[in-house]
């Protein structure tokens, strides 16, 4: 089986790891967790606290924002669960958008009619890396008084225009799970534009308390401010993260050329009309997290589902929309609401793409998306 995704975990992962343990770098907040606050602080991430996951960062992102009982949210269908729970918890409503059809991000041009006097923050997400049009969501939300809470967490590594994915938003959330490209298991991390808020954000994350200044020497004790939680990861798993990071480029290199295979080997698919490839808008820089294709329809996506697996290839669909999935039916959604997100969703497949397969790997991936087709014409 060419599995689907796989973690790269080499030698000096577990160097590290085994560093952390043998000096009792357990908890949060330690060499490691400073290593690799360090290392993304010099990528331009001013105000960078590690978590517990992404969808811990997008919870304290959600906090941030003051977001109340009453409030509403605009956020793409079409994205994981974790993105709309975070701001649910709060007591907020989503308001669920329609998505480009080339990029399966949120389409910008369609955000603004859905404001209204009880919307608080806009929530893009960079979707396979491909950073959404960040300067127009900016505008929107400048002349609205909104927040944007960005969801990078596929997108590591990623740019829009000039700069790293994130750094345009008031808040950007990141992830560093088992199936990303950058891993500790399981983690995450938030930036903050603002200082002040980045403040708040590490008594939110130190259980509510100033923990983090004390520690730092900037207070002689400290006390309980706000409702908080813990949401520091071990600095076993940082161990792990900074090993990842020690071979940013090299993990880099290997899924942009696994990425840049597919992609060409599937032009002559694309232009005989049995598939369309992923768009990369002139404005983003990828990282080669995913590579998909779109079938002509959900028939069509599943039966060639069911024949890569067949013939050992870990291929696999992507999120249910948010709008139609049971909760967001109770939420006075239904199929149909949101058309261009329920086409497309049915009509994506995800490849295998992780630093493990070998060129050999990605061409039998390839043969058996033709081999498919050609079964279909014979």
């Amino acid at each position: 089986m060419i599995n689907f995704t796989e973690p790269s975990i080499t030698d000096l992962e577990k160097k590290y790891a085994l560093d952390a343990l043998e000096h009792g770098y357990l908890s949060g907040d330690k060499k490691y967790t400073k290593l690799c606050t360090e290392w993304f602080n010099a990528k331009g991430y001013k105000n960078f606290l590690l978590t517990t996951s992404g969808s811990s960062a997008l919870e304290l992102g959600a906090l941030l924002t003051k977001i109340a009982p009453g409030d509403e949210f605009i956020v793409p269908s079409f994205t994981f669960s974790s993105t709309a729970n975070a701001f649910m918890l709060r007591g907020a409503k989503p308001i669920f958008a329609e998505i480009e059809p080339g990029t399966m991000n949120i389409d910008a041009d369609k955000i603004e009619a859905l404001i209204t006097d009880k919307t608080k923050a806009i929530v893009p997400v960079d979707y396979a890396g491909v950073s959404c049009d960040m300067d127009k969501i900016m505008v929107i939300a400048k002349k609205h008084n909104l927040f944007v809470v960005e969801d990078a967490a596929q997108a590591v590594g990623s740019f829009y225009k000039d700069e790293p994915c994130g750094l345009r938003a008031d808040i950007a959330c990141f992830s560093f799970h088992e199936t990303k490209n950058y891993c500790m298991g399981e983690g995450g991390a938030v930036y903050i534009k603002d200082d002040e808020l980045m403040t708040e954000a590490e008594i939110i994350r130190e259980k509510g308390t100033n923990r983090k200044q004390f520690l730092n020497g900037l207070v002689d004790k400290y006390s309980w401010y706000k409702i908080g939680s813990s949401l520091l990861p071990s600095d076993l798993l940082a161990a792990v993260l900074y090993g990842q990071l020690e071979r940013f480029d090299e993990i880099m290199e290997k899924r942009l050329h696994l990425w840049n295979y597919y992609y060409n080997s599937f032009e002559k698919l694309e232009k005989a009309g049995c598939i369309t490839r992923p768009t990369v808008p002139s404005y983003a820089k990828i990282n080669g997290h995913l590579f998909y294709i779109l079938l002509s329809d959900i028939a069509e996506r599943n039966a060639m589902l069911d024949y890569l697996r067949a013939h050992e290839v870990g291929a696999t669909f992507h999120y249910v929309p948010l709008h139609s999935a049971p909760l967001g039916l109770e939420y006075g959604y239904k199929e149909g609401d949101l058309p261009i997100t329920e086409e497309y969703a049915g009509r994506l497949l995800r490849l295998p793409l992780h630093f493990n397969m070998t060129d050999e790997d990605a061409a039998t991936v390839v043969k058996k998306v033709e081999e498919f087709f050609n079964g279909k014409n014979d």
